[in-house]
């Protein structure tokens, strides 16, 4: 293995401390890390997502493609982040969406099956399942919620507040895609802002 994919590997195992050691044992025996290029699906709508990635570099965007062929973009996934489709995953159906890498990104891949009986040996695996659940859901309800309640203006800011680390490593395109903004309009906003 080499020297930067042991150094990621051991970091996300750490995360795994409170875990008994025959769990940690268990669970480690069946991961594999792999790069992947800029541009690189991670998968394509239509696909089963046989494994879920812990994104350990890189920055990834989900989107699906629209009855018009436009890229709407749903989420970006950043270091220490889990680059999935969780409730297909969970279900092992189709996904609608693609996972594309904006940056060359190096993952650490958990295979469905290995994660579910890991589930079942270990109460806590269990945890982290449920850990992971409520990362994917409280990230879907916040993008749920910000359409219902916010104004592009206060979509665009709370990005900015919640996301420090990606903002300056996503285009405005990708940006204005995921906030529902047309491009003109979130420039707009942006030049309104700096002037502030």
């Amino acid at each position: 293995m080499k020297e930067e994919f042991q150094k990621y590997y051991d970091s996300y195992l750490e995360t795994f401390s409170d875990s008994s050691p025959e769990a940690i044992t268990f669970f480690s025996s069946y991961l594999s890390i792999k790069e992947y290029a800029k541009k690189e699906l991670y998968f394509k709508s239509g696909e089963v997502q046989k494994e879920m990635g812990y994104v350990c570099k890189g920055l990834l965007r989900r989107y699906y493609i629209d009855e018009k062929g436009n890229r709407i973009t749903t989420g970006f996934i950043n270091e220490n982040k889990y680059a999935t489709d969780y409730p297909a995953f969970l279900r092992q159906k189709p996904s609608k969406y693609f996972i594309e890498c904006l940056e060359p990104s190096i993952i650490i891949n958990i295979p469905h099956d290995k994660l579910q009986e890991s589930f079942k040996k270990f109460k806590t695996s269990e945890m982290y399942g449920r850990l992971m659940a409520e990362q994917v859901l409280i990230i879907q309800t916040d993008r749920v919620e910000s359409f219902l309640f916010e104004n592009a203006e206060e979509r665009y800011l709370n990005f900015i507040n919640q996301n420090p680390d990606i903002i300056n490593r996503i285009s405005l395109s990708h940006l204005s895609s995921y906030l529902g903004i047309k491009r003109q309009s979130l420039s707009r906003i942006r030049s309104k802002m700096a002037k502030k």
